[in-house]
């Protein structure tokens, strides 16, 4: 390959880390071509973008970025598959249900929420909470007060009604 081919390569590698905010490497070497398929559909229903990419270019394109990603040079070795997402826990769930069904697939390492995880993090990462999970949970957790004095203020209206309509009827 060309070094001007090679630096094409990085500039698009690197413009695609830039738009996602996390990322994994997964090893998918042994996967036959229906397998390979699934994997692909699999990420595109869950909007995470799947790159096969070569190690030294990977590396590269880290290197040019101004975040030291040097704990995930340790992960680059073999085939690397990069999945790419702006939701922090998507890829992990799809990693963990794909390798379900297909032991083929093999999780070396991420970086989520600025943070970077090892091969041996998969159900942490499986569990982390995404952005809109959490916001969903403070919703909740804000509108539960609400939600009991609108039922104190029915239930006590019903009740002054009650009294109200046994005074009458006396």
């Amino acid at each position: 390959m060309k070094k001007e081919d090679k630096a094409i390569i990085i500039g698009k590698i690197e413009a695609t880390l830039k738009e996602y905010s996390h990322f994994y490497l997964a090893d998918t070497t042994s996967l036959d071509a229906e397998a390979t398929s699934q994997l692909r559909r699999a990420c595109f229903g869950q909007d995470i973008k799947l790159m096969v990419v070569k190690n030294k270019l990977l590396h590269k394109a880290m290197e040019n970025l101004d975040t030291d990603y040097t704990p995930i040079y340790a992960a680059l070795k073999g085939s690397t598959a990069l999945l790419l997402s702006n939701t922090g826990n998507a890829p992990a769930k799809l990693i963990k249900e794909f390798s379900k069904k297909n032991d083929k697939v093999r999780y070396k390492a991420a970086y989520v929420e600025e943070s970077f995880y090892g091969e041996d993090q998969l159900e942490t990462l499986v569990a982390i909470k995404s952005k809109n999970e959490l916001i969903a949970e403070v919703i909740a957790m804000l509108e539960a007060p609400m939600q009991g004095v609108i039922s104190a203020l029915e239930s006590g209206a019903n009740t002054i009604h009650g009294v109200l309509d046994t005074l009458e009827k006396k």
